[in-house]
């Protein structure tokens, strides 16, 4: 693997390298959206022979002396965030900030001031961690993270988003503090604000509008999650959000977007996108702004789009004059992964509509095309290796 290039190569098994280690064999994994984010470059820190993928689930075939609550044949999902279980953070929850597991630490602290967790697949910055994308994986703290399920009845496709998506949705709508009759705007009909849009649902939102410019997608939030749906390329965001909300705007606003939206406009596009390139800037942050101007006064704006360094024309005038609260975060997936897995069980959710391609492990490289280019209506790309 290198920037804008994804190889399927043959590479040494993965070993226990701590009692606390487990090795799993993939049977599902996933293309996450922000893997595109490293395909693109846009995330520093990946070199070439990484092994990409935070996505998976899988069979465990070895476990290291310390690890007592799984044994070789169980079937379980891996959280994307690689968390220890004892530190500061982890004992809070905060399962995205654990303090032990970023091997390479001083990388994210450099630019970020402080070091979040480790993450598979996702470039040396955040602890250089072989990914999921591969026959075996090598699962360090396997005796915090993963999670066991015990259904057989269950398919691989019903529980392996819990590895990521479907928690970050879920979290996403989470921190908006949702009241009854709440309007909730959602940026970006991907899996993430797919899931988003119905959980706002779930947690008690009377509207959801989702905004995106893919027929497909809109389609399938209204279809999955009853949400109202704006086209950025057909209409005045702003104004039409205004006109549904009698002038206030939402009473939240998701941020499912991240650091490659895109602008209607096409000098407005290319002004960030050369600032980008250029590295004036990391993110391409049009959808952030938009959330923030069209909240409602003392309204929140939930960012769980993918971010990476520094934004230019962000409106801090408009979130400090109107009260606005922001909240944000990489998903805390292991607080939210056994009360989603009873949501599924219960047949509440069924995260299953997102999926749009299945291949083999072989076709990866192909499937990061389909799905960077938006090639055949792809959505979701599960990889079978």
């Amino acid at each position: 693997m290198g920037p804008r290039t994804v190889r399927v190569k043959d590479v040494p098994d993965p070993k226990i390298l701590n009692g606390r280690d487990a090795i799993v064999r993939i049977t599902s994994t996933a293309i996450c959206g922000s893997d595109l984010h490293l395909y693109g470059h846009y995330v520093p820190g990946l070199k070439v022979g990484d092994i990409l993928g935070h996505e998976f689930m899988g069979e465990v075939v070895e476990t290291g002396p310390e690890v007592s609550n799984l044994a070789v044949g169980d079937r379980v999902v891996v959280p994307f965030p690689i968390a220890c279980g004892a530190c500061n953070a982890c004992k809070r929850e905060l399962y995205s900030l654990c303090e032990n597991s970023n091997t390479t630490a001083p990388r994210a602290e450099k630019l970020w001031g402080h070091s979040p967790a480790g993450i598979f697949g996702y470039s040396h910055l955040l602890g250089g961690y072989a990914g999921g994308q591969a026959e075996y994986v090598r699962v360090p703290f396997a005796d915090v993270g993963p999670l066991k399920i015990e259904d057989d009845s269950l398919t691989d496709e019903q529980v392996l988003f819990l590895s990521d998506v479907l928690p970050t949705g879920y979290m996403g709508a989470e921190l908006c503090d949702i009241r009854p009759g709440d309007v909730v705007a959602v940026w970006g009909a991907g899996t993430v604000g797919q899931f988003a849009a119905l959980s706002a649902r779930l947690l008690g939102a009377e509207r959801v509008v989702v905004i995106d410019r893919v027929a497909r997608r809109l389609e399938m939030a209204r279809e999955h999650a009853g949400a109202e749906t704006l086209d950025y390329e057909q209409t005045d965001v702003l104004a039409e959000l205004k006109d549904m909300t009698g002038g206030r705007g939402p009473d939240a606003c998701i941020d499912a977007v991240g650091l490659e939206a895109h602008h209607p406009a096409a000098p407005l596009h290319a002004y960030d996108k050369a600032k980008q390139f250029a590295r004036l800037e990391t993110e391409r942050s049009h959808a952030l702004r938009e959330a923030i101007m069209s909240c409602r006064n003392g309204g929140t704006v939930s960012i769980i789009g993918v971010y990476g360094g520094f934004a230019d024309k962000f409106p801090i005038g408009s979130v400090m004059n109107r009260s606005l609260t922001i909240r944000t975060g990489q998903c805390h997936v292991h607080r939210y992964m056994r009360p989603l897995l009873e949501r599924i069980t219960k047949r509440e959710i069924d995260p299953t509509f997102v999926i749009t391609h299945h291949l083999s492990l072989d076709e990866a490289p192909n499937g990061y095309d389909t799905f960077k280019h938006d090639k055949d209506e792809c959505v979701k790309v599960v990889l079978h290796p």
